[in-house]
This record gives C-alpha cells, structure tokens and sequence, in this order.
C-alpha cells in the first residue's frame, strides 16, 4: 500500500504510536499490545471527553434526564416527555 492509499484514520493510529513512542522511547510490543494497551487507554479518555460534550448537548435540548443521588456519579436516561423529539433528531 502506498502514501497515497492510507487513508486519514491511518495516520491518525500512525501520530497515535508515536505519540505513546515519545512518551515510552524504550517501549516494544505485540500489534496486540499496541492496540490494548498503547492506544486503548487514549482512545478512552478520547472518547469520555466526546461523550461528555454529547450529553451535555443532549441535556441541554432536554433530551436526556440527569439524576444525582449521594455516593455514585449521575447517570443518564432518556426524557419520556420528548420520546416525540428524539424520534424527530434520529430522523433527521
């Protein structure tokens, strides 16, 4: 496969290893490994911080229920009164 051929998200795993590579000179793995265990843990908090804004737009629009109780996070449920809403977004 050429330059030419690899797509974006390629380069995007490729900055991704050498990323982790900067930070860990010293570092060898599997392609399993990598996968686990270089990228995993950056693609998560990646992706936490993509979700947060999501329910946070979510809340917002009223779309999405927050409930708070003492000792535990919140968690999220759709908002019954707008089932009428999320069909209309889901459509769109």
């Amino acid at each position: 496969m050429t330059d030419d051929e690899r797509t974006d998200k390629d380069w995007q795993v490729a900055w991704a290893v050498l990323r982790y590579l900067s930070a860990h000179p010293d570092a060898k793995d599997t392609l399993e490994g990598i996968a686990r265990w270089w990228l995993q843990r950056e693609w998560t908090e990646r992706l936490f911080d993509d979700v947060q804004r999501a329910v946070d737009l979510l809340l917002h629009h009223d779309l999405l229920l927050e409930t708070r109780r003492p000792g535990i996070p919140p968690y999220y449920q759709p908002n019954a009164e707008q089932r009428k809403a999320i069909v209309k977004v889901l459509e769109e």
